[in-house]
């Protein structure tokens, strides 16, 4: 019977190199142990800021271009091929058509790959999907992109729009999306982000040892790993620090908006982006987890892979109320204003215990990456299979 194994996938996904770990290389990683992958990140989501950084990003990303693809591992390669932004402006459509489906065509040519799946993890590309000779189409749709900063909202809706229409199959992480998606396309599955469970539960272990950094910091530590993004609700955080100076605010990621009110207050420690792998010992010195995010579109409509990474972790986690961590109101802490949450600490911090760590751990055990992955392959190989 044929099915994925008998496929190569190309794979449009975010860029391989960002900061944080995303579901896009989670499940790429997966593919490529069973298949050769051809992950094509396509830079052009939106229009470029005034930062050195992205301008850093746009030049080294058009410079890869026209390059091959390089080879990562044996069956998994990169190419870059970048999208232009400014779609308001008349033909840049068909521009990104065009010269995306060549250099696609020239990368898969170049890999030799025949039976094709194409797999599409953002909808800025999307206009490639069924042009490139592919067997199946999969959108594995992890956000609303269409309400990220900085996005055309118009525009990005109605790429969003057109690939859930034209895939053979949809899987949709956040739940909030899942009804909007199968008005457009009545092949869609609700497929929730897994964890790391083994490298994240090295958190509760004690052989592990805390990130060097963190052993002089005073406890308690109220902890958070991830982009410092703008849809963080920096003025919960400021409340927060000032509200309680005795403890410790450690922020581990990179720094993409104004921080300039958090440096400001004496008890808050930004440790920068670390590497993935060492995320648990970085854990193994907090306290509390937090979830300090803004409540709007973009978040309302988002499956937070850090709240099941913080529950495998066995912390006590504090969040505000969106549909996604609604559903683990059994074993974290939920708030829905400034004192609310701050209250919401002082509760984990009293009442934390060997009983309720296990309890968290236990609400994403299951939710492995791997046991997410093979539920997808399972529905990819059906539909392959029905020819």
């Amino acid at each position: 019977m044929a099915g994925l194994r008998d496929c190569s996938v190309v794979y449009f996904g975010n860029d391989w190199s960002a900061e944080n770990r995303t579901s896009s290389h989670h499940i790429a990683r997966r593919l490529a142990a069973l298949v050769p992958v051809l992950y094509i990140e396509t830079p052009g989501s939106r229009a470029p800021q005034s930062s050195a950084r992205d301008f850093r990003k746009l030049w080294r990303k058009l410079t890869r271009m026209f390059a091959p693809p390089r080879k990562i591992h044996d069956r998994l390669y990169v190419a870059t091929i970048p999208q232009i932004p400014f779609r308001k402006l008349p033909l840049v459509g068909a521009l990104n058509r065009r010269l995306g489906g060549f250099l696609a065509r020239r990368a898969i040519a170049k890999l030799g790959f025949k039976r094709l799946v194409s797999w599409f993890v953002v909808p800025h590309p999307g206009a490639l999907a069924k042009r490139l000779g592919e067997t199946l189409t999969v959108y594995y749709c992890i956000d609303d992109y269409a309400a990220h900063p900085g996005m055309d909202v118009v525009a990005i809706q109605a790429l969003d729009d057109h690939l859930t229409r034209v895939a053979d199959v949809v899987f949709v992480a956040p739940r909030a999306l899942v009804e909007a998606k199968r008005a457009l396309n009545p092949h869609v599955y609700f497929s929730p982000h897994g964890v790391d469970f083994d490298l994240f539960a090295q958190a509760a272990d004690p052989a592990t040892h805390p990130a060097e950094e963190t052993r002089s910091l005073l406890h308690p530590i109220v902890g958070y790993f991830g982009s410092l993004a703008p849809y963080i609700d920096h003025d919960l955080l400021v409340y927060l620090a000032r509200a309680r100076p005795q403890w410790t605010f450690l922020f581990v990621g990179y720094v993409s908006s104004d921080v300039s009110r958090l440096r400001e207050c004496g008890n808050v420690v930004l440790a920068g982006p670390q590497p993935y792998e060492t995320l648990p010992r970085w854990a193994k010195a907090f306290d509390v987890a937090i979830c300090p995010y803004l409540v709007n579109r973009q978040v309302k409509n988002s499956n937070p892979l850090k709240l099941r990474e913080y529950l495998a972790t066995g912390k006590p986690v504090v969040s505000v109320v969106i549909p996604e961590t609604a559903q683990f109101a059994d074993c974290i802490y939920l708030a829905e204003n400034h004192e609310q949450y701050l209250a919401a600490i002082d509760r984990a911090l009293a009442e934390d215990s060997p009983e309720l760590r296990q309890r968290r751990m236990h609400a994403v055990a299951g939710s492995s990456w791997d046991a997410r992955f093979q539920e997808t392959v399972a529905v990819v190989d059906a539909l392959l299979a029905k020819g």
